[in-house]
């Protein structure tokens, strides 16, 4: 697959961000884990993507399903989140996806908690091909709540 390319956690964030600032229609992230210190990642490029108009969804696990230290931070980030215009779809039953998908046209897929990670060692593919980016969308079937 030429279109696609692998990254782990120290390559990821720097190809992520630049695909985030080229959307143009729609993010949409699954990780089900969100803490303080990486969302502080995405705070300038979120209000940015908002301001032209660029819907952003996250899509994570209810903080009530977190341990303790982690309840708190979650759920201030999704309040931070919900302040600002991004829609947050939590989910139940310990959901444990990690993906993204960029204006249905580009999409990440791998084991990196992308609203989260600092510390472990992750992998991620970045497959630049809408096909597989609706293929995506659909199997998740994300247009029944977007």
């Amino acid at each position: 697959m030429n279109n696609s390319s692998l990254h782990d956690e120290k390559t990821f964030y720097q190809k992520f961000l630049t695909d985030l600032e080229s959307c143009t229609s729609e993010v949409i992230i699954e990780s089900p884990y969100i803490t303080t210190e990486r969302m502080r990642t995405f705070d300038r490029i979120f209000q940015k993507l908002l301001k032209n108009k660029v819907k952003i969804y996250i899509i994570t696990r209810d903080p009530k399903e977190h341990e303790d230290f982690m309840e708190p931070q979650s759920e201030d980030a999704i309040q931070w989140c919900e302040a600002i215009g991004i829609q947050v779809l939590m989910c139940i039953g310990n959901h444990h996806r990690k993906l993204a998908i960029l204006d249905r046209k580009i999409l990440w897929e791998g084991s990196l908690n992308i609203l989260s990670q600092t510390r472990s060692r992750e992998i991620m593919r970045r497959i630049d091909k809408q096909e597989f980016a609706v293929e995506m969308f659909n199997f998740l079937k994300l247009g029944k709540f977007l």
